[in-house]
């Protein structure tokens, strides 16, 4: 499956289905057919948008994830698939059944993950790195300390400023942030499915309103991806910049570019893809810990 993200927020459109491509059909224009096997997730931002029932399930149906988004163009909905991996039944058992210092020894990688990636960025884009690699090495079982939380505070001062807050109601760039992260959980949530975990049971998040708390979990050392794209936003336009079309394609262009590691590029869907089966391991007691790429280049 390729990885082109759909963004439908310019035009009022209509998706149909015709011989397993997905028709979209401009009003009052010719439609355009994009093959369903390309399309890795759909954003859809115009009020006026409408889809047949086959659009939806055919999306769902190879594996796309729909994203619907409010009057502000921020994502308030997805559909993911609920088919995956031929044993996802067993998987998703050995998933709820996983035990707590199982659960709690992901999280402590993932955070541990996510602060290296913050403080990588910083030091990419010329930003004092405000100790974060010591913080990520303090970050022990299930992160009793909230070390997470200590290096975040850091991390956006670093990155924007004194008075900056991350609010996801502030009419700033905050707004690029919740875009991007949406969109970043969708990817998540679609390499979820793929390997036949289930999005909603959870390591660390266990909000009973977040049905997709694994990818909220799985997303966390990825989303200085997103910050990367803001920063650039945030210097070009100012910190109050405009929500606009041009904004949002940088966001998705950073989100299904290359990405490399040390030996190999590959998408982000792949990376991600990746990370989760090393997951469905760790429940099987196959691996004793899950496998996060670090990402050191993005590619163009």
């Amino acid at each position: 499956m390729n990885n082109r993200i759909l963004d439908l927020s310019e035009i009022p459109v209509r998706l149909n289905v015709d011989n397993a491509c997905l028709m979209v059909t401009p009003q009052d224009a010719q439609p355009s057919r994009i093959p369903l096997s390309d399309i890795a997730a759909v954003i859809s931002s115009h009020p006026q948008n409408s889809y047949s029932h086959s659009a939806l399930s055919a999306l769902a149906s190879v594996g796309s994830i729909f994203v619907a988004c409010d009057e502000k163009h921020l994502p308030v909905g997805m559909m993911v698939p609920i088919h995956g991996h031929f044993t996802a039944g067993e998987r998703m058992v050995r998933q709820s059944e996983a035990p707590l210092p199982i659960k709690k020894r992901a999280w402590q990688a993932i955070i541990k993950a996510k602060i290296l990636s913050q403080a990588r960025l910083l030091k990419k884009i010329g930003r004092p790195e405000p100790g974060l690699e010591l913080l990520a090495s303090r970050v022990r079982s299930g992160d009793p300390e909230n070390i997470e939380a200590a290096a975040s505070r850091r991390y956006w001062t670093a990155l924007f400023g004194n008075s900056f807050r991350r609010d996801r109601e502030a009419p700033d760039i905050n707004r690029h942030l919740n875009y991007g992260y949406a969109v970043l959980r969708a990817i998540t949530a679609r390499a979820i499915c793929a390997v036949g975990l289930h999005p909603g049971l959870g390591l660390h998040h266990h909000n009973r309103y977040d049905p997709l708390a694994l990818a909220s979990d799985l997303m966390e050392p990825f989303r200085s991806i997103v910050d990367e794209e803001a920063v650039l936003i945030s210097d070009r336009y100012g910190i109050m910049s405009e929500f606009n079309r041009e904004c949002k394609m940088g966001i998705l262009s950073s989100l299904t570019s290359r990405f490399s590691n040390t030996q190999e590029a590959r998408t982000l869907f792949d990376w991600m893809e990746r990370m989760s089966s090393s997951l469905v391991a760790v429940y099987a007691k196959e691996k004793t810990d899950i496998s996060i790429p670090e990402l050191v280049e993005r590619q163009s």
